[in-house]
């Protein structure tokens, strides 16, 4: 068996990796765990350092790595680069402020002397994704080898170039050997490395049936697990949205790494009194993207990652107007070579209907219309998913007041749902739990001891 590395471009294979035998997998796993007592005693100020030389590595080979994404899984150029940067960004961030998320916490007790100590808790399991192949492993790898842990990745087997990328990040910015290492492994090998003597935790990005999985067998050994599994994000537009900026925002929301992202806008929800005037305006504003290469700068609509995912977004959008959801445009593969798909808009989509009770991993954008604001937010939480959401109003105060309500990890405020190393980033209901990013995602992967002195 191997990994096979495709440009979703043309269907090229541009490169192939044997899955490692048992004795394989067994060695690494006991270097990470061999590195576990040097690394811990390693004075924080260093393992800062070190950390300061990642982030310097990625700026230095910003162009050369986001090449790999971009040919390994299809982002446009541009933004490969930004998860290059927001990767080095979230190195320098964790650099400069683990002294402050570890420091010792004195508590007042009984005692002469009490505080809470943050150690780390060994090696922990990263299951990653391929939608943004960087990003989703710096953000748990900063914090937790900053925090004192060893870590380990099991990557996305259609990004095996970018998995090893990763080690080499780590590896000449002077790291350890055995601190960061990846597993060349498959989906079917990781039962049984969470389950061995090697891996004190585990966390996990991806679907919610993969979640269930690592969960369910995190938690029969009794190990931490953090999961940050599918989204079904509510964009919501009120009758007084400023219609230019919701536009704007809409686009980028939904259509940024061509719709690839768990915390893309999936379901825009719009009041009645201006849905005929934001469907118009997004339909036109959508199809002004551009479909093409992803290493020309002028493309602003990129493949997906995958034929097969294509195909099975379009099964969706295909069995969504069957059952009443009106085309606005696009709903179709674009034709030739490459796992393209047209920009689409779907309205009038319903409950009852594929697209609003699943969510859809790809370019496609999907109205619902609702009575009022209480209507929207109904809707809103209807979803089994909690991960992020958006209201839009010229009212700051109605905004805040509404996305407090929204049932989700984040709301933003007249402003897209992103990421932000200094904000905690996760969800609820099926969209997981525990937090990743500020000092919340540090603490996730550490003990936290009470010391107690009289």
């Amino acid at each position: 068996m191997t990994f096979q590395s495709i440009n979703p471009l043309d269907g090229a294979v541009l490169a192939e990796f044997p899955v490692w035998n048992a004795a394989q997998l067994e060695a690494v796993l006991t270097q990470a765990a061999a590195a576990i007592p040097g690394w811990t005693i390693t004075p924080l100020p260093e393992r800062c350092r070190l950390m300061r030389q990642a982030a310097q590595y990625l700026r230095d080979h910003r162009d050369v790595l986001a090449r790999i994404i971009t040919l390994e899984m299809g982002k446009l150029i541009k933004e490969a680069r930004a998860e290059i940067d927001k990767c080095a960004l979230a190195c320098d961030y964790y650099a400069e402020q683990g002294p402050v998320f570890l420091a010792d916490e004195v508590i007042a007790s009984d005692a002469g002397k009490s505080y809470v100590a943050y150690q780390p808790l060994g090696t922990v399991l990263a299951v990653m994704p391929w939608n943004f192949p960087f990003w989703q492993v710096f953000r748990f790898a900063a914090p937790a080898l900053v925090a004192g842990n060893t870590g380990v990745l099991k990557h996305a087997s259609n990004v095996p170039q970018c998995a090893q990328a990763i080690e080499r990040v780590f590896g000449e910015s002077g790291f350890p050997p055995g601190v960061f290492r990846t597993l060349m492994i498959s989906a079917a090998q990781v039962e049984q490395v969470i389950a061995g003597p090697h891996i004190h935790a585990v966390t996990l990005t991806g679907s919610e049936a993969a979640g269930r999985k690592v969960a369910a067998v995190a938690g029969a050994h009794l190990k931490k697990s953090v999961l940050e599994l599918g989204g079904s994000d509510a964009f919501i537009v009120l009758e007084d949205a400023d219609l230019e900026l919701v536009v704007s925002n809409a686009v980028a929301s939904r259509f940024l790494n061509a719709g690839q992202s768990c915390i893309a806008a999936k379901r825009f929800i719009v009041v009645d009194a201006i849905a005929d005037m934001f469907v118009a305006r997004f339909k036109a504003a959508v199809e002004h993207l551009k479909p093409g290469d992803p290493l020309d700068e002028s493309t602003t609509l990129a493949p997906m990652a995958r034929a097969d995912l294509r195909d099975e977004l379009h099964q969706q959008v295909a069995d969504s107007i069957r059952q009443g959801a009106v085309v606005v445009t696009g709903c179709a593969p674009l034709p030739g070579a490459g796992a393209y798909y047209q920009a689409s808009i779907l309205d009038h989509v319903a409950t009852g209907q594929r697209a609003f009770d699943e969510e859809l991993f790809g370019p496609v954008a999907i109205v619902i219309r609702a009575r009022d604001q209480e209507d929207a937010l109904h809707i809103a939480n209807g979803s089994r998913f909690g991960l992020g959401g958006s209201v839009w109003t010229r009212d700051s105060a109605r905004g805040e007041d509404l996305a407090r309500r929204v049932e989700a990890g984040a709301c933003f405020v007249n402003g897209m749902v992103k990421s932000d190393p200094r904000l905690p980033f996760g969800g609820i209901k099926a969209s997981g739990y525990g937090r990743e990013l500020s000092y919340h995602g540090l603490r996730e992967f550490v003990n936290a001891k009470t010391i107690w002195i009289r």
